[in-house]
């Protein structure tokens, strides 16, 4: 008794849209990107940057601190 060929399974179709991308909209899509990167970066430099001088301030009315201690001990 001869068998029939097994089916085979149809391909299954997405109902979701498909993107595709034009070479404007790469280069959009890229420029975009790029900008976002660039404003992160300015962020946490200026970050960085506010807690260098905060700490280089910090140090300085440390070490003046330090220096009027001293001066007062000395005339005690």
């Amino acid at each position: 008794m001869p068998t029939a060929p097994a089916p085979t399974p149809a391909a299954r179709v997405s109902n979701r849209p498909v993107v595709q991308l034009t070479p404007g909209s790469a280069l959009a899509l890229a420029a975009g990107g790029g900008a976002v990167v660039l404003v992160v970066g300015a962020v946490l430099v200026s970050m960085l940057l506010a807690v260098a001088i905060t700490a280089t301030s910090v140090a300085v009315v440390a070490v003046v601190l330090r220096s009027l201690l001293k001066d007062i001990d000395k005339h005690r």
